[in-house]
């Protein structure tokens, strides 16, 4: 299990939470501003899937 932390406009947050759940088994996304307020960062749990069930790049092309 590891932590994934991401920068990003408010604008994109859904995109990337949607992404990073597509690649890896995910736990709920966390938002904190950063210090400029124009931006937010994501905090998520992941973890690596299964190889049965994790496409290969291929295949997900």
């Amino acid at each position: 299990m590891f932590e994934i932390r991401v920068i990003c406009t408010p604008d994109d947050a859904d995109r990337v939470s949607t992404a990073l759940a597509a690649a890896f088994d995910t736990g709920p996304t966390r938002q904190y501003p950063t210090r400029d307020g124009k931006r937010i960062r994501l905090c998520i749990t992941a973890d690596h899937r299964d190889t049965s069930t994790n496409p290969t790049h291929t295949e997900s092309e």
